[in-house]
């Protein structure tokens, strides 16, 4: 769990330097997801700034937050994009994960009109992790020019 929080962290700091040099543009290149909150932060500052995010790689799990915090019209994917979803989950003190259903839906609701269709089109949001990424990805996002 710690290493997950640090992971999310250096990512989210990685992030937020390359925005702090006036870059027209955020690229994420690999998120293995984290705790929700710092990624909630980072975006929310690069919706501020007008950046475009370009997802170019695996964002999985809370750094799909991204397409619940930035406008659409600010996101586009390259071939290497792949968006990770699955259910909220929490970890309690010994450990253990357990199902946070009332976050799920929260998070589902969130989503992009497109987004939730294609996961609900696949079951919902579960702990099996959902992959989309190729010719439905780009349905969806315009491929980066």
């Amino acid at each position: 769990m710690r290493r997950a929080v640090i992971t999310a962290a250096l990512i989210a700091a990685a992030l937020l330097a390359a925005g702090s040099f006036a870059r027209a543009e955020v690229r994420i290149l690999a998120s293995p997801g984290g705790q929700v909150e710092p990624f909630l932060e980072l975006f929310a500052r690069v919706r501020e700034t007008g950046e475009r995010v370009v997802i170019d790689g695996p964002c999985l799990s809370a750094c799909t937050l991204v397409l619940s915090v930035v406008p659409n019209d600010r996101i586009c994917v390259t071939r290497r994009a792949i968006l990770g979803f699955h259910a909220a989950r929490s970890v309690d003190r010994r450990g253990r994960f357990y199902a946070e259903p009332e976050a799920s839906e929260a998070v589902l609701e969130a989503y992009p009109a497109p987004v939730r269709g294609w996961i609900r089109s696949r079951g919902g949001l579960t702990s099996r992790l959902l992959l989309l990424r190729g010719r439905e990805l780009a349905a969806i996002y315009p491929r980066c020019r």
